[in-house]
């Protein structure tokens, strides 16, 4: 089975901002993504979508039936949502950067719930037939699939980078073991 992650392509939202749950559009034409995008893609595949606007907007350009699970969501940024960072307080930034896993924001949720759901969407989907699964989601969201589908450590997962409107491809093998709540190794 292969796993297509794809982020979704720029927000509307100013570089330098805090954002995550807020459900932003799109800052561009979703058109010329998704042409792009469409042709790395098999013909037959279950796609799935964060139902975030800027998710969405790109799901529905690739699939004629997209299916949206709240799982797929970006973390929730709580009060830090469309502050600059430069704005949120020094002694929260340092707390959430001293513990991520267990740290939330204000009003927020921490790495650690965010893991939990998106893990459960892991556990329901991955094995459940060997057709390949397509997601439209957020870098947060991505690092943690990548991190689960590869048994990467939490310093390794928190590097990877994907940039806007990008496909990486995963491959899970048939033998690929049964997933678990509980996080990657490492975490």
């Amino acid at each position: 089975m292969r796993v297509f992650l794809i982020r979704h392509p720029r927000p509307a939202v100013e570089p330098g901002t805090c954002y995550g749950a807020t459900d932003l559009d799109l800052a561009d034409e979703v058109r010329d993504c998704a042409a792009r995008l469409r042709e790395l893609l098999p013909a037959r595949i279950r796609l799935f979508s964060s139902p975030l606007l800027r998710c969405q907007r790109l799901a529905e350009a690739l699939h004629d039936a997209p299916r949206y699970d709240r799982r797929l969501r970006e973390m929730d940024f709580g009060a830090w949502e469309l502050r600059s960072w430069n704005e949120i307080p020094r002694d929260q930034l340092d707390a959430w950067a001293a513990a991520p896993l267990t740290y939330a924001p204000p009003g927020g949720e921490s790495v650690g719930a965010l893991r939990e759901r998106v893990t459960a969407f892991l556990v329901e989907h991955i094995g459940a037939d060997d057709e390949d699964l397509a997601v439209v989601t957020h870098a947060g969201v991505m690092r943690i699939l990548a991190a689960q589908l590869q048994g990467l450590d939490q310093e390794t997962w928190f590097k990877l980078r994907f940039g806007y409107g990008e496909l990486s491809l995963l491959d899970v093998p048939a033998s690929h073991p049964r997933l678990r709540p509980g996080g990657p190794p490492g975490a």
